[in-house]
């Protein structure tokens, strides 16, 4: 995970890839029923596998929802000027990760690397030089998250990411629920619940970087900027966020975005 500045939005606007005359799936979403019109719409058989595994429903409860703890090592913050380097997959539910699961894909991306992204995650050229492009893989990776619910912290660098590079291969758009582990510490740590007559008086940004949100429930300093570990990372926190804030039995539609 290429980690952003302190002071930056939870959230940012997604790209803008055009050329999309429907809108786009909002709160009120229906999964299941969205991703079988889907598997009817989409061209390449890949993505095609991918919809018709389905996806659970938004009146899941969280304790029964199969989840996948995912992160993206990229060239930059952009996704329409920057690409993935590498991809980190961890499946997990509430009791348990099930890290011999977890998988890893090294990947070559379209655009350079810059010598900050290198000097943050410490992929190479030499790394990736004969490292697959996404396109080589797609089948293997849309099979590996086929009927998860993606977790991730700060879905505008994974969820972003993944769109604009099935755009660039496939020429069509991907579009699943994600659970944001960054907005709900947003959620948790910088609403501003104190009484009315306090509120002039202004309040501490707290940070809700993933190292930072991992310290406040005492987890354990894992070495950044490795795919795997951040997924392992962010895994972690869901489950400490859930013990801390919420039921067990929080339905998904309570805490997923569109």
């Amino acid at each position: 995970m290429l980690y952003l500045p302190k002071e930056s939005a939870v959230s940012k606007p997604e790209p803008e890839f055009g050329g999309q005359l429907r809108a786009d799936p909002d709160i009120h979403t229906d999964w299941p029923q969205y991703f079988k019109e889907r598997a009817d719409m989409a061209r390449d058989p890949r993505l095609q596998g991918y919809y018709r595994a389905g996806m659970v429903a938004g009146d899941t409860p969280l304790k029964d929802a199969p989840l996948l703890a995912v992160d993206f090592e990229t060239t930059g913050l952009n996704a329409r000027k920057h690409g993935i380097v590498s991809i980190g997959a961890v499946p997990f539910d509430l009791q348990r990760i099930r890290l011999r699961q977890a998988r890893y894909w090294l990947l070559k991306p379209r655009r350079s690397l810059t010598d900050d992204s290198v000097v943050i995650h410490g992929i190479t050229h030499s790394d990736i030089a004969q490292a697959p492009d996404l396109d080589d893989v797609l089948a293997c990776v849309l099979d590996a998250f086929k009927g998860y619910v993606w977790v991730v912290h700060f879905r505008g660098i994974e969820r972003d990411f993944f769109k604009q590079a099935l755009i660039e291969r496939i020429g069509e758009r991907i579009e699943f629920p994600v659970i944001d582990t960054m907005q709900l510490e947003a959620r948790f740590h910088r609403s501003d619940n104190r009484p009315w007559w306090q509120r002039w008086r202004p309040q501490p940004k707290v940070s809700i970087r993933l190292a930072d949100s991992r310290a406040r429930y005492g987890l354990p300093h894992y070495s950044p900027h490795d795919a795997t570990t951040d997924a392992l990372a962010c895994a972690e926190l869901l489950q400490a966020q859930a013990a801390h804030f919420f039921s067990p039995d929080t339905p998904l539609n309570q805490i997923w975005v569109p």
